[in-house]
């Protein structure tokens, strides 16, 4: 039998697979055939500097069907570490190294496998594990008719709910980002009976403090609920109401830039403060970046309305994580944790800060953070982030995942879906994988109907504005979505589900991902179909901290099962366009069918662009 001299997702060679927490005893194997006639064998160890590298000399061990293990044991502090083998033989020295995702070879040059270490006291909340996140763009869900005082007068006030989103910048009073639709929190509390349908268990508001364009990116006031939406006693009441439907609710944070229409900077004068705009003396004008810029400020992406904040700044940061700052603030009034907008261009300073206030109002609230990549191996700014190892993000929006299963279900190949949710749990300590918010998307993507339906065209806004989805394209846009959901829903994880997809809602990219939720127009198969999925979800133990079996994957087929103690569920997606066999475990065949076809002497039938989930 052939064996691969290291594989770092199997026990064969490692006596704890993943990341590890500090002081934690690591035994690595590396198995060499007795042919080799290897003399000795070390283990290469490289901190992320890379300027260092530590040899173990490993020792030489039992044997495995003619070759030999060599064995070192390790014990690591915090950090990010890179490791590979060595070893000396009768036909001189060769390298171990790392080939693909898992597997090790013999060769002079190649990768490094990646070794996490965690701080040993890295907790997270115990709430959400098992659940399902509900994103809402407050402006769009639902108007609860209740009148509204002090509102600005130069907002666009749109009296048409279907219409869509203004996507022109001409600078009339209807402009992108200055209509406003009247969606407001007691709308989002009148409808927690339907989210509670849905099976969700935390609902994730975009901004709400007030802001002068509807996405509120461009906050004006942290400690004031915008008037378009309501009043902070209508928050505290959606929060005290969802708690009655088992749903918790995390706000958004976007503290690497304010608007420059705000109370801090006052550019427009719209404030009774001194702004940083308005004179040097302001006592916010070290909260910005000031000097050599186009605008004579440092701006967020170079957009003038929104000028970074200096978050270093001791008045600021005390602003914002102080005993009396934003953060614990709002944590007072009941939110259960914050999503923290572009959270890798936050300093590791300001989000140790972060950490530490929104754990002093609560072990279990949550922090999450916006990163695009891989947490644990992200460079930004010119330097390794550290958010994944126990001071800083719970965990992180899990946009790796989303493009895997985005990429699967449109034609690509089931090998590299399943690749990609290894690496994370390879990579990512087991508390934050627990917690990752798997999304297909958000309100920075097109709608996932859109993305599964159409074949990749692109265009400017106006192209986009003038973009349906026909029958056809929708019917097999809807099919589709469906093998996302249930991938989406399964895989290790939480699943946050953007408002309206469930409802069949379309659309390109921003402000057309942004319409109003279709209210006596949604497609009722499609939101049946994600309540069941969610209920489901909801009633099954194997999705609370499960482990994660691979069963199979080729090119257009993957199976896997969620496990947790007794509780046992088989997931079986073909994307393809034939049907498919599989052959499952034999057990299943007993299997409650929640979704496809019941399998027959362990062999379960997938029509083509079907799935199965079975549950024991």
């Amino acid at each position: 039998m052939q064996h691969y001299p290291f594989d770092s997702r199997s026990p064969l060679y490692r006596n704890k697979l993943g990341a590890l927490a500090e002081g934690e005893t690591l035994r690595l194997k590396l198995l060499l055939h007795n042919d080799a006639h290897v003399h000795s064998a070390f283990l290469l160890l490289r901190d992320d500097s890379g300027e260092t590298v530590r040899e173990a000399k490993m020792t030489a061990g039992g044997e495995l069907d003619g070759y030999r293990f060599y064995e070192c044991e390790i014990t690591l502090s915090e950090g990010l570490y890179w490791y590979q083998f060595r070893y000396t033989s009768d036909y001189g020295e060769f390298r171990v190294a790392k080939y693909g995702h898992s597997l090790g070879i013999v060769a002079n040059e190649g990768d490094w496998w990646q070794q996490t270490v965690y701080d040993r006291g890295y907790k997270t909340p115990s709430w959400l594990d098992g659940g399902l996140i509900y994103q809402i763009f407050p402006d769009r869900f639902y108007n609860s008719g209740v009148p509204k005082s002090g509102v600005p007068e130069d907002r666009y006030i749109c009296n048409d709910w279907s219409k869509q989103p203004e996507y022109r910048q001409t600078g009339a009073k209807c402009s992108l980002g200055n209509d406003y639709y009247g969606g407001d929190l007691k709308g989002i509390e009148k409808k927690l009976p339907y989210l509670e349908e849905l099976g969700v268990t935390c609902i994730y508001l975009n901004p709400i403090f007030e802001a002068h364009s509807n996405h509120r990116y461009n906050t004006a006031d942290y400690m004031k609920i915008d008037p378009s939406l309501g009043t902070d006693e209508d928050l505290v009441s959606l929060i005290k109401e969802a708690k009655n439907h088992g749903i918790s609710v995390i706000l958004d944070g976007v503290f690497s830039h304010t608007g420059d229409d705000s109370r801090y900077f006052n550019i427009k004068n719209r404030y009774h403060t001194v702004g940083a705009a308005n004179s040097p003396d302001s006592p916010y004008h070290s909260w910005y970046k000031f000097g050599n810029y186009a605008t004579g400020y440092a701006c967020w992406w170079g957009i003038p309305s929104l000028p970074e904040t200096e978050e270093d700044d001791l008045s600021y940061s005390n602003f914002i994580t102080g005993e009396n700052g934003v953060i614990r603030y709002w944590l007072k009034k009941g939110i259960k944790g914050w999503r923290l907008d572009v959270a890798d261009e936050l300093p590791d300073s300001f989000l140790d800060k972060i950490r530490l206030a929104v754990k002093a109002e609560g072990e279990e609230n949550y922090l999450l953070g916006e990163v695009w990549e891989d947490a644990t191996n992200k460079i930004s700014y010119g330097s390794r982030r550290r958010f994944l190892r126990g001071k800083q993000l719970d965990s992180v929006m899990n946009y790796p995942l989303a493009e895997a299963i985005i990429s699967f279900v449109k034609g690509g190949v089931a090998q590299d879906l399943l690749a990609t949710a290894e690496d994370l749990l390879e990579n990512y300590p087991p508390q934050a994988a627990k917690l990752m918010m798997n999304h297909i998307g958000t309100h920075d993507t097109a709608r996932i109907l859109t993305r599964l339906a159409k074949n990749g065209e692109t265009g400017d806004r106006e192209w986009q504005s003038r973009q349906t989805l026909n029958p056809e394209e929708y019917a097999h846009g809807a099919k589709l979505l469906r093998l996302a959901a249930v991938l989406q829903y399964t895989m290790p994880g939480v699943p946050s589900l953007y408002y309206g997809d469930e409802a069949g809602m379309s659309g390109y990219g921003d402000p057309f991902c942004r319409a109003a939720f279709p209210w006596g127009k949604e497609d009722i198969e499609l939101t049946d179909f994600y309540k069941k999925l969610g209920q489901f979800r909801k009633s099954c133990p194997a999705f609370k901290s499960g482990d994660f079996i691979p069963v199979y994957a080729d090119a257009s087929g993957i199976a896997y099962i969620r496990k947790k103690r007794k509780s046992e569920v088989l997931v079986a997606v073909n994307r393809g366009s034939e049907p498919c066999e599989l052959e499952i475990p034999e057990k299943f065949n007993s299997a409650k069918v929640i979704f496809g076809n019941k399998p027959k002497n362990g062999v379960l039938n997938l029509n083509k662009e079907d799935f199965a989930v079975l549950a024991l």
